[in-house]
């Protein structure tokens, strides 16, 4: 599929932001579980927590916001820690709420490329806030070239359509897949406890029709090729809850903007970079490497092609071996009194043997990497943080810089990769691992550091 099915769609029915935010006046407070940070990438000025006690949920209601984030980082845990953490979350936010005489209701944002734990998440969110009517599936991210068509999900690079499950991403070592179709993905990652007959498509022609019926199933899968296709749906949605109908959403990055009412928006002025940045005691800024995704590697080699880098690795197999760090501390922290500098781990992929002992070796190792950024923060504030890859991204966000409040500022670039405002701290750009061009990291590093010498 590919030209010929894009041509042959009908036209874009434009449901303006404004529409949505006209709706959205006395709906609950939506509370995105973000398993990994990369889901602020689509959004600006909405609230991040890290900790999830009662006064950060608190502190996050305050603000008065039409939804915030906890970023749990489940996707770096194993199944059983994933459910523990979504529980507490739920049940501190449903506490937090019922106290304050508000309602909340709960998106489960995962990767647009269908890693993650599911439906173990929304199952438990599920039992915690009271059973759905349905689970709305919708992990379309148009701006970084994910849509939903026929009930397929693609991967889009220009006209041309590739089943999900044809790319790099099907293959992960711990959320790995077969089924580009979303029913036959839920049946499968289900272990069939949700047969595809349970699970019914809304489609892009109905999206587009201006009457949208939502289906009676317990998975609801959304067609999505731009972001009017989303807030068409949110709009469907509402309307249906100020029914009475209850939902529980499962949701790419895209699906949350349109949720909050959000308009796409351009990345960050220079003016505005230039106020973020460059506060730190060093005018450089620190890169944190994780992800080994094809792409990631790419954007590193052509980012050290056209700027003059520190660079440091972290040897993976001497993480393993329990090689102390203090070396690569002192490496890094020389690197950066001089120029920007890059830590990384090892670009060769080390796996174990089973789904667990690969979550356990990657969780060794960026404990590592985000010990050493961590210290060598505290020794030495950068002008920011640049975090690669969504586990690296969680990691250091809480554990380098105990940024446990922060705001999500907007994009470098359109509609990916976030600046988040800790309300502590050096500022941190968010950048998955999966996203941009080869040249991305570079563009996005050129601009940080223009800013941070302005």
């Amino acid at each position: 599929m590919g030209t010929d099915r894009l041509a042959a769609l009908p036209p874009v029915r434009e449901v303006p932001a404004e529409r949505v935010r006209e709706a959205l006046v006395g709906t609950p407070t939506v509370v995105v579980l973000d398993d990994d940070p990369t889901g602020t990438q689509t959004v600006r000025d909405l609230p991040v927590l890290t900790r999830w006690t009662a006064d950060d949920v608190a502190w996050a209601l305050d603000r008065d916001t039409p939804a915030f984030f906890v970023l749990t980082n489940t996707r770096s845990l194993g199944p059983a820690d994933a459910a523990a953490r979504t529980r507490e979350v739920v049940r501190t936010c449903l506490a937090v709420a019922g106290r304050r005489g508000t309602d909340v209701v709960f998106a489960s944002r995962s990767d647009s490329t269908l890693r993650g734990h599911f439906p173990l998440e929304t199952d438990v969110i599920a039992r915690e806030a009271g059973a759905p009517d349905a689970v709305i599936l919708a992990p379309a991210f148009p701006d970084a070239g994910r849509v939903t068509l026929d009930g397929i999900h693609w991967l889009r690079d220009g006209d041309g359509l590739t089943p999900v499950a044809d790319s790099e991403f099907a293959g992960d070592a711990t959320f790995g897949y077969r089924s580009s179709r979303l029913a036959a993905w839920v049946a499968e990652k289900s272990g069939g406890a949700i047969p595809a007959a349970d699970v019914a498509e809304v489609g892009i022609e109905e999206l587009r029709s201006g009457t949208i019926t939502l289906p009676r199933a317990r998975v609801i899968v959304l067609d999505a090729v731009v972001d009017d296709d989303l807030r068409a749906a949110v709009l469907a949605l509402l309307a249906a809850e100020r029914a009475g109908a209850r939902h529980v959403y499962r949701v790419g990055p895209s699906f949350v903007r349109a949720r909050a009412g959000q308009d796409a928006q351009p990345p960050l002025d220079d003016a505005e970079l230039a106020q973020a940045v460059g506060r730190g005691t060093s005018p450089h800024g620190l890169l944190v490497a994780g992800s080994h995704v094809g792409r990631t590697s790419r954007q590193l080699e052509r980012l050290a092609a056209r700027r003059d880098l520190a660079h440091v690795e972290l040897d993976v197999a001497a993480v393993l071996d329990g090689v102390p760090l203090e070396g690569v501390v002192t490496e890094v922290l020389d690197g950066l009194r001089q120029r920007t500098t890059l830590l990384s781990t090892s670009r060769t992929l080390v796996t174990g043997r089973d789904e667990a002992e690969s979550l356990d070796i990657a969780r060794r190792v960026s404990a590592a990497l985000t010990t050493v950024a961590g210290r060598v923060v505290g020794e030495s504030a950068p002008a920011y943080v640049l975090a690669k890859g969504g586990i690296t991204s969680s990691d250091v966000a809480t554990e380098s810089l105990r940024a446990d409040r922060a705001w999500v500022r907007g994009s470098m670039l359109p509609g990916i990769v976030s600046l988040w405002a800790p309300t502590s701290g050096p500022p941190l750009v968010v950048f998955p691992g999966n996203v941009g061009d080869d040249e991305a990291l570079a563009d996005v590093v050129d601009r940080l550091e223009e800013a941070a010498c302005a």
